[in-house]
């Protein structure tokens, strides 16, 4: 039977709750999960959730709704779901979950980490002058009217002589960022999806969903002045304006037909990483029928968002097959967590790595619009980079 502890986050917080799961995380057993709202470490697996064809959030809810008729009295699934629609979901029932309150609360969480003890060897795919070409092109189809954006991204191939430590790799960028969605799962046998987002897909508590769409952003320049300057111009930006107009649109559509209501604000604020700003809207909503709904139903309708990979989504998705040298897999996907109750959190898989043995794969990418130039997202590509190559001690 697995073993959960309840979801809901205690009032008094102890010093080290938190950073104790973080600590504890063991690599291929363990799925982790920082949120803002709460910390979540799933060992061990009970139930792996069927490849097969149906809709997946309907094969979730009957795994989870088995596994409450067995005995278990609050079952919940943890993992990713790729890019790719017909791809393998890498979703299970932990054998136990233990439950904390956020990183950000732990002051634990301020203490520094050991640097990293590794050479890479590094490789660009593709390389930044084909990544350009491709923007070009893109733009070129773009003001001839072809489509409105589309999302175009790359990897760096980290290879070192021994495997990574991706615990220490872990508490790194969850320490980085504190108030992020910090993750670690597995993602295909052998493979370990790692990473911190900042972006939310969804979230689902009984009748309330909320949703933090983030599209249009800025480089952060250690230098305050500078990095103030660079805040403001992104808030006046039109291009990153439009772009993030583009995503809040669409969330909006996906998300109104599940809500009695839903409250969309009038303009982003923004929010920052230790690498980026990011222009943010946080969208609310009650739901008309929670029971019926759950979290994974609403990310599903939204995903994926054209912060992830463009509009129109089909044809976006013809372009990003026909520009990209490789495979996305979990990229752009979503990771989280869902009970039998449909209340749960699902987060957009950006600034993330895939390990496998003593390989890294690194993904980045950037919203590409009319107004867009080569040289300025492959810039925001390499910016994204940051965040986890500060985490594995390593430079572009």
């Amino acid at each position: 039977m697995t073993t959960v502890v309840s979801p809901r986050v205690p009032e008094i917080v102890s010093p080290g709750s938190a950073t104790a799961l973080l600590d504890a995380y063991l690599p291929a057993t363990d799925r982790f999960l920082a949120t803002p709202h709460r910390t979540l470490l799933g060992r061990g697996v009970v139930a792996e959730l069927p490849y097969r064809d149906g809709v997946l959030s309907a094969r979730v809810r009957a795994l989870l709704d088995a596994r409450r008729r067995g005995g278990d009295p609050d079952p919940v699934v943890m993992g990713a779901i790729p890019f790719a629609p017909d791809a393998r979901p890498a979703l299970a029932v932990p054998e136990s979950v233990r439950w904390a309150a956020p990183l950000r609360e732990d002051p634990l969480i301020a203490l520094p980490v050991a640097p990293v003890d590794l050479e890479w060897a590094m490789r660009e795919v593709p390389e930044p002058e084909v990544y350009g070409a491709a923007v070009a092109a893109a733009v070129d189809r773009m003001k001839a009217g072809e489509f409105d954006k589309v999302v175009l991204a790359r990897t760096l191939e980290l290879t070192a002589r021994r495997a990574p430590d991706l615990p220490a790799m872990l508490r790194r960028l969850a320490r980085r960022d504190p108030a992020g969605y910090t993750f670690a799962v597995p993602s295909a046998p052998g493979r370990t999806l790692i990473g911190a987002s900042p972006e939310l897909l969804v979230s689902r508590t009984g009748a309330t969903l909320t949703a933090n769409p983030l599209a249009g952003s800025a480089p952060r320049s250690a230098d305050l002045a500078e990095d103030v300057r660079r805040a403001a111009a992104l808030l006046e930006s039109a291009k990153d304006l439009h772009e993030h107009a583009v995503v809040v649109d669409a969330v909006r559509a996906a998300l109104a037909p599940f809500c009695r209501t839903i409250d969309v604000p009038a303009r982003p604020t923004l929010v920052r990483t230790a690498a980026m700003w990011h222009l943010s809207t946080t969208v609310t909503g009650e739901l008309a029928d929670p029971g019926r709904i759950t979290a994974l139903d609403l990310a599903s309708a939204l995903h994926p968002t054209p912060a992830v990979c463009g509009t129109p989504t089909d044809l976006a998705r013809r372009v990003i097959a026909e520009s990209e040298p490789f495979d996305r897999g979990a990229y752009t996907g979503m990771v989280g967590w869902q009970n039998a109750e449909g209340d749960g959190e699902w987060v957009v898989t950006i600034r993330c790595a895939e390990a496998e043995g003593n390989l890294l794969r690194l993904f980045a990418g950037a919203g590409v619009v009319a107004e867009s130039s080569p040289e300025a997202e492959t810039a925001e590509t390499g910016a994204k980079f940051r965040t986890f190559l500060n985490a594995v001690g390593a430079t572009l």
